[in-house]
């Protein structure tokens, strides 16, 4: 047995974790007062909503498989190894253009939030494949 491997297990489990109608997301960081790590994992055919934060500008890094983000109405095709900023309310999304029926393999990127504020409310979703757009009045 290594020592400390029973440390490091537990550690794991206490990390944040959701699944979502995309894939799911890991928080890897969140300790600090000014930014929050997150590692996300989208599947093939899926894509986040089109969305903008109030609160906090983000730095995608693709770690696997191919992303196309969507940056204020322009797509960018991204591989492992790119990354992107996401400036504070920029209109932004990433899908994984992988063919679900041809077994496509998922898209795993970090995203480094950095602001003042990080919770899932700061989300305002512009288009959403999951109908989880507020109605406006």
């Amino acid at each position: 047995m290594v020592a400390g491997a029973g440390e490091g297990s537990e550690a794991v489990s206490e990390r944040e974790y959701s699944e979502r109608p995309w894939g799911n997301y890991t928080v890897l960081d969140d300790d600090a007062p000014d930014h929050k790590v997150k590692r996300l994992v989208v599947h093939p055919g899926k894509r986040l909503s089109y969305q903008r934060h109030h609160r906090r500008a983000e730095h995608w890094f693709i770690v696997a498989g191919t992303a196309v983000v969507t940056l204020d109405g322009v797509d960018h095709t991204l591989h492992a190894g790119d990354s992107i900023d996401i400036p504070l309310e920029g209109a932004h999304r990433i899908g994984n253009p992988a063919d679900p029926a041809t077994g496509g393999t998922d898209l795993v990127f970090i995203e480094v939030q950095h602001g003042t504020y990080f919770g899932e409310d700061d989300i305002v979703r512009l288009e959403d494949d999951f109908g989880r757009v507020e109605a406006t009045p």
